[in-house]
């Protein structure tokens, strides 16, 4: 059990169980009433709280100075020095060290900087799933047509299409970037998945170091409206205004036009049929060739 923990194997499995149901969803063959049944022509808006999250950093960081301004420098170094010796030689309580940096006002980054001088910063290794789309929708049309579209892209190109899934900011949940990188391998994509926590810098990087010709950002936390106009900036900086950028996840209909207006290629939200919007993707893809 032990192994398999560690190789990650309950969360692939999970993960794979996620790709199956949304796969039987998108065919047809599972009912999500207000989905694939029964969905309402025109959706209502809905209410939304409006955060600016400019406004919210800018007090962030006003209040870190704050809290820096008025404490015992001196000391906090010391504690923060005294963590990273106990990381370093297993000598005294971390827990005890790390409660006693806080109570002198150390902020939780500079108490996870004093360890990770020693210990480094964990990265979860991403592993996609191939193969369970093809498996539960079978002969259906607009895999068929997904997977067409892509063959022909790669005839006229020499290789794959080719698309990265990011995962930007604080935004810790990826089990959804999952099951559409998974949908977009199976209808005929290289699919390169991004690790949680990016900056739009090492995502545009990372896109431009790949080779993309999409990046799909996919959204949970409310950042759309920050992140994904910073990513297309950090891509004309890199001189990649050729990648498409595509949105998707919980993004409200009424910021669409925003993120259009910011240079989003196509929006894919709550709901959305992967294979279709793989369709998308591809009739954009080939509309630029």
């Amino acid at each position: 059990m032990a192994k398999a923990i560690e190789t990650g194997l309950p969360k692939m499995r999970i993960e794979e169980a996620a790709a199956r149901t949304q796969a039987r969803i998108d065919s047809g063959r599972q009912t999500i009433v207000g989905i694939n049944k029964y969905a309402l022509e025109k959706e209502d808006p809905i209410d939304i709280l409006e955060i600016d999250n400019t406004e919210v950093r800018k007090e962030q960081v006003e209040g870190l100075e704050r809290l820096r301004a008025n404490r015992d420098e001196a000391k906090v170094k010391a504690d923060l020095d005294a963590l990273t010796h106990c990381v370093e030689t297993g000598e005294g309580n971390l827990l005890a060290l790390a409660v006693e940096a806080a109570k002198d006002r150390a902020s939780l980054g500079e108490i996870s900087d004093a360890c990770e001088k020693v210990v480094g910063r964990y990265k979860a290794v991403v592993k996609t799933i191939s193969g369970v789309y093809s498996a539960e929708t079978k002969s259906d049309p607009d895999l068929q047509k997904a997977r067409d579209l892509t063959a022909k892209f790669a005839a006229q190109n020499g290789r794959q299409p080719r698309i990265m899934i990011a995962k930007m900011g604080q935004d810790g949940h990826d089990r959804g970037a999952k099951v559409v990188a998974t949908g977009y391998a199976d209808c005929g994509f290289d699919v390169d998945m991004g690790p949680l926590f990016q900056t739009p810098e090492e995502a545009a990087r990372e896109a431009v170091e790949n080779d993309v010709n999409v990046l799909g950002v996919s959204s949970l936390a409310a950042g759309h409206k920050t992140l994904i106009p910073a990513v297309i900036a950090e891509l004309k900086k890199l001189g990649r205004e050729d990648i498409i950028v595509t949105a998707g996840g919980v993004i409200p209909v009424q910021d669409y036009d925003f993120l259009y207006k910011a240079g989003v290629a196509a929006i894919f939200g709550p709901g959305t049929n992967v294979m279709k919007s793989a369709i998308e993707v591809m009739n954009i893809l080939l509309d630029e060739e």
